[in-house]
């Protein structure tokens, strides 16, 4: 939840920042400022390409053009020093952090020490401007600090790198992690005698006849937030495969999985079909059993979303000895699963 609120947080001042850089490049170019004008549509150019703008700014050739932007900006800041306005060289002091944000540190650090040698020659020039001597230290100071940070942020992503556990795309728990976390809850739920069950949920492309996969990679961010919505705080879910999800439900029984399974289903159903994507959903329930662990509780699941695709596809299937067919259309109450 923290990480949805940080994204949510950074994508709406990402539109805010944008929007108040437009106004600015709109008006100084009204009156008669072409080089902040020039300096702030750059500027609106590298937040508007950014990822926090918009999801899909991760892919090519976005990262590019968020680079060609800040080269752009930093070509105007750079000549400002000589052909003014002078308050638009301030604007340095930011340069050094956007630079590490968007370059790979050792290209970042050659443009900082770049500007930091080119500004204290542009600043001789200026004999004019009395506070040259002081923007010069308060600029070394500002990249001082700029380093600190980077060196901070540096650290910390190497201190948390182990604890990473999310996949970057549909913010799903690592595949890696599953084995792991499905016999911790195992041990669990055997310990403390309550039920459990599992999902599995997969996109039924083998139904359809074309090639959706560029469509399908877009809007998997959104079937990531949808899964997380609807899922409890102490649940999990894990992406097992390109367009496979597993979900586990501690304290649910296989029935009530059945009826949870349905409505994820026809939600993302619904989601697809409201980007035009004519793809059903099918998923496979499974429940614990005496004797089962992680790899077998797994198997379950697999094999009855598998026999619930080879059935025709966009219902619900729990594991069971098959004698049942789900109905794609109605709650699966009347397939029965494992005594839980």
């Amino acid at each position: 939840m923290a990480q949805m609120a940080e994204k949510f947080l950074l994508s709406k001042l990402s539109r805010a920042g944008f929007v108040v850089l437009v106004a600015i490049a709109t008006l100084c170019a009204v009156l008669g400022e072409p080089m902040v004008a020039a300096a702030a549509a750059a500027a609106s150019g590298i937040v508007i390409a950014g990822k926090t703008f918009h999801p899909n700014r991760m892919n090519q050739p976005w990262p590019r053009v968020q680079q060609a932007f800040f080269v752009i900006l930093l070509f105007i800041l750079l000549a400002s020093f000589w052909t003014g306005p002078w308050i638009l060289s301030h604007w340095l002091y930011a340069l050094p952090l956007v630079a590490f944000a968007l370059v790979p540190p050792a290209a970042a650090a050659i443009v900082t020490l770049v500007i930091a040698v080119l500004a204290m020659i542009a600043t001789q020039w200026a004999i004019g401007l009395a506070d040259r001597h002081q923007m010069i230290s308060a600029f070394l100071l500002t990249m001082l600090l700029s380093a600190l940070l980077v060196f901070l942020r540096n650290y910390k992503a190497r201190q948390l790198a182990p604890l990473r556990r999310t996949d970057e795309l549909t913010q799903a728990a690592s595949r890696e992690y599953l084995s792991a976390d499905l016999h911790k809850e195992i041990q669990r739920s055997e310990r403390e005698g309550t039920d459990m069950s599992i999902i599995m949920i997969g996109l039924d492309t083998h139904l359809s006849d074309n090639e959706p996969d560029e469509d399908i990679r877009s809007i998997l961010p959104r079937i990531g937030r949808y899964l997380h919505s609807q899922i409890r705080d102490f649940d999990t879910y894990y992406r097992v495969a390109d367009l496979q999800f597993l979900v586990i439900l501690p304290g649910i029984s296989t029935s009530d999985a059945i009826a949870r399974a349905e409505t994820i289903r026809k939600g993302l159903a619904t989601l697809l079909e409201s980007h035009g994507m004519k793809l059903t959903v099918s998923t496979g329930i499974a429940g614990l059993n005496i004797g089962d662990d992680a790899n077998s509780l797994q198997q379950s699941a697999a094999n009855a979303l598998r026999r619930a695709q080879q059935q025709g596809g966009n219902r619900s299937q729990a594991y069971s000895s098959w004698s049942q067919p789900a109905q794609p259309s109605q709650p699966q109450a009347q397939v029965q699963g494992p005594a839980s």
